[in-house]
């Protein structure tokens, strides 16, 4: 079968090109021949397999490009991560962008969204997910149950059209002694209560959020920040001592600091099924999010690590002091450890093709 691969825009550190690379190999070794379609934000020379250009300047520019050439184009499934007028299979893993503007109005300022309704992009975002969502696409994967409920709720999708796959993470060996070689590194003790927070887009991944609730914390704690965010965002954050900013850390780098933590945090606003939140459970730590992240679904809260509301910084901090207990931690880091392997990317992959080859 021959499978077309749609993805719009590139970013060598981008989630959904690293699961289009996975995805490509898997099929081809499943005896499928994989296409990217793609945008002209792609460099030529990073994809392995065939790829077809389409040129557009917008989402909507995009999606009508591909509408002219999708009944030429000779692919027997068309299989898309982008938002287009229609094709076989939609995998939503950006989640529902009519859910997002929805809880992002409930942190900012009225004219933020009034202005915003005013962009084309997001009209035309929202243009092509109504389409997908109500007859566009034969069948939908989202990744969490979060993410399903959503586009039922708002768009009307029947429930058997949504096939619900989470994300899968790659298994990765620890480095021996990981830990104490890292803290080292940062300056820490052995003893040090260290909590990560790990994320690109600060507004929305709650950053402010989780710096406040280390603030509120009557004991000492130290929160180590990896990824950017824009210099608006910046300068919204709280002043803090008990911060370091790491900087954006490819992924052998963040999986060291995790190594070296104690918990992780999230306090996300909105997140379809937080990857960072998966690479966390894998390296043993309690993760601290929120019910807006999709990722909440699979933790058992109180035990395995908690989801608290979005904004809610008193619970944060309580969730923080409660996992400062190391005996508490140490103990519950093995049922992580096996939770974490149930959501490999073989187990993702595998299960996408179950969908793709029966739509």
């Amino acid at each position: 079968m021959k499978i077309g691969l749609v993805r719009r825009g590139y970013s060598a550190s981008g989630g959904a090109e690293a699961y289009l690379f996975r995805f490509a190999n898997a099929a081809r070794a499943a005896g499928h021949e994989p296409v990217l379609i793609c945008g002209c934000e792609w460099p030529r020379d990073v994809w392995p397999h065939e790829s077809v250009v389409v040129a557009g300047k917008t989402p909507e520019e995009f999606a009508d490009r591909l509408e002219d050439r999708r009944a030429s184009g000779g692919w027997d499934m068309l299989f898309s991560l982008e938002r287009v007028w229609a094709c076989d299979v939609y995998r939503a893993g950006d989640g529902v962008h009519s859910a997002w503007l929805e809880r992002r109005r409930q942190f900012e300022p009225a004219w933020r969204g009034w202005f915003r309704n005013l962009q084309r992009k997001h009209r035309e975002i929202l243009e092509l997910e109504c389409a997908l969502f109500t007859g566009g696409a034969r069948r939908v994967i989202a990744n969490s149950q979060m993410v399903k409920d959503e586009i039922i709720r708002i768009y009307g999708t029947p429930a058997e059209r949504v096939h619900v796959i989470n994300n899968g993470v790659p298994t990765h060996a620890a480095e021996p002694r990981a830990r104490e070689k890292v803290r080292a590194e940062l300056g820490l003790s052995t003893a040090e209560y260290v909590a990560v927070f790990a994320g690109t887009g600060w507004d929305r991944k709650g950053l402010r959020h989780a710096i406040a609730a280390v603030n509120a914390l009557q004991i000492p704690v130290t929160l180590l920040v990896a990824g950017r965010g824009g210099r608006g965002e910046q300068r919204a954050l709280p002043q803090s001592d008990r911060v370091r900013f790491l900087g954006a850390l490819p992924g052998e780098k963040l999986r060291a600091v995790l190594a070296a933590a104690d918990v992780f945090i999230l306090p996300t606003i909105y997140d379809p099924f937080s990857n960072a939140c998966i690479e966390a459970l894998a390296a043993g730590l309690p993760v601290i999010t929120t019910t807006a992240n999709g990722f909440a679904e699979i933790i058992t809260h109180g035990e395995e690590g908690h989801a608290v509301a979005p904004g809610d910084t008193r619970a944060l901090a309580d969730a923080l002091a409660l996992w400062a207990d190391p005996q508490r931690r140490e103990a519950v880091r093995p049922r992580l450890l096996e939770k974490a392997a149930h959501f490999s990317v073989e187990e993702n992959l595998a299960r996408t093709l179950e969908v793709i080859t029966a739509a």
